[in-house]
């Protein structure tokens, strides 16, 4: 499998692309040279090309060059005019390749991640709406930033391999063709549970009711999903529920006490794979299937292989399985089928809502969310009895249930807690105390400082004060296409992406974005009063004397307090 990472930058006279072919181990520099672009794209038929946002744009220029096109018309098109790049001629399906993007669908851009990971972030001093053709020394330069955003692709697609693996997995186990690879995730699970793009005329919010539910309690939930004023996805029911605020909707259960801090015998049950279990269990979304048994398969596999604590097994099929249900609800999959997805997801929660009337009478509620509850235990005496209760749940319902035992919980809110167990291990969600990685490391020094006192009671000055690695106090800020510009202070940066440090120095101004709307100036979300930039390659680099530690404890601090924490 050869495999070239690619790059394009279009300006109004000149054209160029950066090729790293990490097979063959070589580098393809091209300026407006579409013979050279042929030769190179004609070595392999079977070659995967790949980039970042390349599905939405770099393929599209490639092809057009290859048909005889201007590339900056169709850069246009894509850019200035906002249309997708393969209604811009028929003539582009007739070119074949095979494009991998490693930008998934909430990404923010190839430079926040080379923030991330810190770094160089400065962006090429050469506009790319310069009138006129560019200098020697121009393109020099830009060829320079090209090159970089190609190693940083390369950099962000191995952080990624995951990702790629469980594509490969799935084209070599269903035996697809190697066009597939240039299909996303849902296209790609689509296309392996054969998908019939059917659309129904039926009501979807009449939505069929598992004959296993049984509520008394509560069965005034059902009354309201089946009351018609209630039948808009704006709806939603605010309710107390075994002595819990909740919120539930059309798309999950929600309930949990704000800004609570909870100690004893803590009993995480989860349903393991929810969503796909109740498709399969009850047939939802099967009529937009014609190859169901593939389903099916990818479910159970994931199950066995979870079963078994083969994590690189089952990695395909835990990415296939999730995306399933999901795709029920996406107007663009050929599984679309909005009736199914209320049944799954209304469905989910009326399920669960079950299980909190079995338990309710011997356990404190905690929390309720999408999959599971999180109970507080009078004592461990009553672990077998919950673990019946829920055997007999698991019995009605068809569905399998995980419990994790833990002894304290942080709650900011349902979407924001953190789990600790009798051997000081964490679970976390929510971005104040998410588990950080490589390509997710914003404010990594707030984020250490909380979990360390909630886990190991260290005060967070001295996380804080005993840091010195200025990576550690990053702040990665991308500002979108509704902002003309950064400012910092009173100076326009040409950088769209900044890393930003708070500063002792009251000189050191603020950053701000300005708006295209209004053409007024905003503060950057969490950034500090006084603040320098530095936008170069942050790793290994140590603190300055003016970095101001304090508003890093500061910030910690309000942010415990966010968890009720005094």
């Amino acid at each position: 499998m050869i495999m070239v990472f690619y790059d394009f930058e279009v300006f109004k006279e000149d054209w160029l692309v950066v090729i790293i072919d990490v097979t063959n181990k070589c580098e393809h520099v091209i300026i407006n040279d579409p013979d050279e672009l042929e030769r190179i794209y004609k070595i392999d038929d079977n070659e995967i090309w790949v980039g970042f946002n390349s599905r939405h744009y770099d393929q599209y220029i490639l092809k057009g060059i290859l048909c005889g096109f201007e590339p900056k018309k169709i850069n246009d098109y894509i850019i200035a005019k906002g249309n997708p790049g393969w209604k811009y001629s028929s003539l582009l399906r007739n070119i074949k390749l095979i494009n991998y993007d490693v930008m998934l669908n909430n990404d923010r851009g190839l430079k926040s991640f080379e923030g991330f990971m810190g770094n160089d972030i400065k962006e090429s001093s050469v506009p790319f709406d310069i009138d006129r053709k560019l200098t020697q020394d121009e393109l020099d330069e830009t060829v320079k930033y090209c090159r970089h955003d190609v190693e940083q692709t390369i950099e962000l697609f191995l952080e990624r391999r995951e990702e790629f693996e469980a594509s490969r997995q799935l084209v070599k186990i269903f035996r697809l063709s190697i066009e597939s690879y240039s299909k996303t995730k849902a296209q790609l699970v689509s296309e392996i549970c054969g998908g019939l793009g059917k659309r129904f005329d039926d009501n979807e919010f009449e939505f069929p009711v598992v004959p296993c539910l049984k509520l008394t309690k509560y069965k005034y939930v059902l009354d309201w999903y089946k009351n018609a004023k209630n039948q808009d996805y704006s709806e939603k029911l605010e309710t107390m529920i075994a002595g819990i605020p909740h919120t539930l909707a059309w798309g999950g259960i929600h309930g949990a006490n704000k800004q609570s801090t909870v100690s004893g015998v803590l009993l995480n049950i989860d349903v393991t794979a929810y969503y796909p279990s109740i498709q399969l269990e009850y047939k939802y979304g099967y009529r937009n299937m014609s190859k169901p048994e593939n389903f099916e398969l990818i479910h159970n596999e994931n199950l066995r292989y979870k079963t078994l604590g083969d994590k690189k097994a089952r990695l395909p099929f835990k990415i296939a399985d999730n995306s399933i249900s999901g795709q029920l609800k996406d107007k663009n999959s050929r599984l679309y089928d909005p009736l199914m997805n209320n049944a799954v997801c209304v469905n989910g929660q009326l399920m669960l809502l079950m299980l909190i009337e079995m338990v309710e009478p011997y356990v404190q509620l905690i929390q309720s969310n999408t999959d599971g509850l999180l109970v507080k235990l009078k004592s461990m005496d009553d672990y077998d009895l919950i673990d019946d209760i829920v055997y007999d749940w698991e019995c009605i319902t068809g569905m399998k249930m995980e419990f994790e035992l833990y002894k304290k919980v942080f709650q900011k809110d349902v979407n924001n807690y953190i789990l600790i167990d009798e051997k000081g291990k964490a679970k976390s969600k929510g971005g104040y105390v998410k588990k950080l990685s490589n390509i997710d490391y914003d404010l990594p020094i707030i984020n250490k400082a909380l979990i360390n006192y909630m886990v190991h009671d260290a005060p967070v000055e001295k996380t804080v004060n005993e840091c010195d690695e200025l990576k550690e106090f990053q702040l990665v800020s991308k500002i979108s296409s509704k902002y003309f510009h950064i400012l910092h202070g009173e100076e326009i940066l040409k950088e769209k992406c900044i890393r930003i440090f708070a500063s002792k120095c009251e000189t050191d101004a603020g950053v701000k974005k300005v708006s295209v709307r209004t053409g007024n100036p905003e503060k950057i979300s969490n950034s500090p009063e006084h603040c320098f930039i530095f936008n170069d390659e942050v790793n290994g680099v140590k603190a300055p004397r003016k970095l101001d530690k304090q508003w890093y404890i500061n910030m910690a601090n309000k942010r415990l307090a966010d968890f009720g924490v005094e």
